[in-house]
């Protein structure tokens, strides 16, 4: 059987009318057929992350707003480090612990004169700086899949887009007529791979919005409080307690 005849002999089935999601997926040539997988592929991935997002980002959030509660609760930060004794699930405790070992180091070396102390506190802002880059990396996983998804799947859909129209002139072709039975197939085929492509696409670009807002949010959040403790850390090493 020749590639012509293996275009137009899903159009000459179509023909008959039945025109359901199915049909159009399983009479499909084999081009479209992959597009069709790779898009509802992609769709359901998108899915995923965003669901993988949605709990990630609730549980910072409410990690962070009890962390807060604690650290503004008045103990000292001796106490606070004591206590944490190790749970340092939210990455504002991560920043807090980390920030706290450099502190201890630094207190038991010589802190005398300035350049000493300013060292000291260089060290310690560049401790709670790892700690920042390295939660937010953790927090952007899947991002840039949303944004692959999102940008290219349109694009995906419009090549099968052009294979389906493709089809439909070369059934033309084989059966010499120009009738809308003949051409329907075909078109059908082709939007069917346009609308996977925007249904893969739209939720996948308002997902990546979405959670870069909150990622945007949350990466002032964990700066502002790393740039509090290094102000209070700054104070402590300057009075030399």
């Amino acid at each position: 059987m020749t590639m012509l005849n293996m275009a137009v002999e899903p159009m000459l089935i179509l023909a008959s009318g039945d025109y359901s999601f199915l049909s159009l997926f399983t009479q499909a040539s084999w081009v479209v057929k992959a597009v069709m997988v790779l898009l509802l592929l992609a769709s359901l991935w998108s899915w995923a992350i965003a669901i993988d997002k949605l709990i990630t980002f609730r549980l910072l959030k409410g990690r962070a707003d009890k962390f807060e509660e604690t650290f503004w609760s008045g103990r000292t930060l001796e106490d606070l480090s004591s206590g944490l004794a190790g749970d340092v699930r939210d990455p504002m405790a991560r920043v807090f612990s980390a920030a706290m070992r450099e502190w201890e180091e630094s207190k038991g070396a010589n802190m005398r004169g300035d350049g000493a102390m300013i060292s000291a506190q260089q060290r310690i802002n560049g401790v709670m700086n790892l700690v920042v880059n390295r939660e937010l990396t953790k927090a952007e996983r899947g991002m840039t899949v949303l944004a692959t998804i999102g940008s290219s799947s349109v694009f995906i859909g419009l090549f099968g887009t052009v294979w389906g129209i493709m089809n439909s002139f070369r059934a033309v072709g084989e059966m010499q007529s120009a009738d809308f039975s003949v051409v329907a197939p075909g078109v059908a085929e082709a939007l069917f791979a346009t609308a996977l492509g925007l249904v893969a696409a739209i939720p996948a670009v308002i997902f990546y919005n979405i959670f870069t807002n909150e990622l945007d949010r949350y990466a002032g959040r964990l700066e502002g409080y790393a740039d509090e403790l290094s102000a209070i850390l700054s104070r402590k090493l300057t009075k030399g307690s």
